[in-house]
């Protein structure tokens, strides 16, 4: 069977603990869009695990892959698998051939396009990881893959061909001096050497067949995404995204296996209990006030990869009902229930108002979206309690109204809550439904 795991906001759900959480009963699990700009922060036994590319499962042993829908960063790779070698594990990460290498010019060219777009309000607050450009480059076939590592010719003329096209953005449009990073020579060497890294630990595979395998031979597959709906290239706050399909369609083209595949599996939506994000863009429901300091503090809220603090906001309901019906939830998790403890009046944004209208989803452009006024619904909060207490004693012994906002938040999205996360740890959750089971 399949599961899928979709951040239903705009990222930074928690969407890594709750692969954690489930992949116990996972033979594989396979991020199947990104890059090193995805965040995951995994905690086992008190040990703290910061993931920014390997996929979330290697904390529980499991074969974790990265699919031809992601885009890659070596040397991000080898750092982490390395970090995670040193502290007792060993992570078995596989790659798809087909997935798409980031180079040190991407990584250049992005910084440089941010800062001139800041000025028009239209930077979308990019981590400066080069994804965007890698995913431009995918898109005008010119791109580097994972396979041309293995193979020094192809590396050569690849590289021969794209290299003299970004040193002439970067020097004649961009106005910059260029280094190693623009160098054919210095490249070449420095990515030979890591594709024969690849090859010594027999780390890349094709994708599809190599997970075609384990779905033939009936064992269980988690799709792990990252970032959120909402940023979503093609269902979010366009300019505002990223530059993949973190929705549960993503899951089929970034790996290989058919919708079909997907679809007949669970896909579980990752909801935070209240809204965070990085970057400029619309933000309806957001809070500019000591609860959003509260929020933020309880719930360090603070950038995995970049450390920036994160915009902080009520629920937003319209955007919730958007990815519930662009991914089809089975079910939801709801991380950071804790966080909201010690509030006396919560607020949700149940609807919007625009132009004379109420609407219930998100509008499909962001501009629209920008002039949307909240409708806010008010709920009772709820005192801080010993939540390893309510951990040991189950769903029942959470605070009433609590219970009342997780049933207000299962009821609009018509999915049942399959787990309630009270703390960072995988064994601070409150477990339901396990979908792997």
């Amino acid at each position: 069977m399949t599961v899928t795991i979709v951040g239903s906001q705009l990222g930074d759900e928690g969407k890594g603990r709750v692969v954690d959480l489930y992949g116990d009963a996972a033979d594989v699990v396979v991020r199947y869009q990104g890059g090193d700009n995805a965040g995951h922060t995994v905690v086992e036994d008190g040990t703290e695990y910061k993931l920014s590319l390997v996929p979330s499962g290697v904390i529980r042993g499991k074969v974790g892959v990265l699919g031809n829908g992601c885009v890659v960063n070596p040397e991000t790779l080898f750092s982490e698998i390395d970090a995670l070698r040193e502290r007792g594990l060993e992570p078995d990460v596989r790659l798809a051939r087909r997935a798409h290498v980031i180079l040190p010019y991407h990584r250049v060219l992005d910084g440089i396009e941010e800062d001139v777009k800041k000025d028009d309000d239209l930077a979308a607050g990019t981590t400066g990881r080069g994804i965007g450009p890698t995913y431009e480059d995918k898109a005008g076939r010119r791109g580097i893959r994972v396979g041309d590592l293995l193979d020094p010719d192809v590396l050569r003329d690849r590289l021969e061909y794209v290299v003299p096209q970004k040193r002439a953005l970067a020097e004649d449009v961009f106005g910059i001096e260029t280094g190693e990073e623009f160098d054919v020579d210095a490249l070449y060497e420095q990515y030979k050497a890591f594709g024969e890294r690849m090859k010594d630990e027999d780390m890349t595979v094709n994708a599809g067949d190599f997970l075609g395998k384990y779905n033939d031979g009936g064992k269980n597959i988690m799709f792990e995404g990252a970032q959120g709906t909402s940023i979503d290239i093609d269902h979010g706050i366009y300019p505002y995204v990223t530059s993949s399909n973190p929705t549960a369609g993503g899951a089929a083209t970034g790996t290989g296996l058919g919708p079909g595949v997907v679809g007949q599996g669970e896909v579980v939506g990752i909801v935070k209990a209240y809204l965070s994000r990085v970057g400029t863009g619309p933000l309806p429901t957001e809070l500019h006030d000591e609860t959003a300091e509260y929020i933020r503090e309880e719930g360090g809220e603070f950038g995995t990869v970049t450390g920036r603090p994160r915009r902080i906001g009520w629920l937003d309901m319209p955007m919730l009902r958007h990815a519930a019906r662009a991914n089809g939830f089975t079910g939801i998790a709801v991380n950071h229930l804790d966080v909201l403890a010690g509030i006396d009046e919560l607020k949700v944004g149940h609807s919007y108002e625009l132009d004379g209208e109420e609407l219930f989803t998100m509008p499909s452009t962001t501009e629209r979206w920008g002039r949307c006024e909240p409708n806010l619904k008010s709920f009772e909060g709820w005192p801080e309690v010993d939540w390893s207490e309510v951990v040991e004693q189950g769903y029942d012994a959470i605070p009433d109204n609590a219970r009342a906002y997780l049933d207000y938040i299962s009821d609009e999205l018509d999915a049942p809550v399959y787990a309630v996360g009270v703390g960072p740890g995988r064994e601070e959750t409150i477990v339901l439904t396990n979908p792997m089971e």
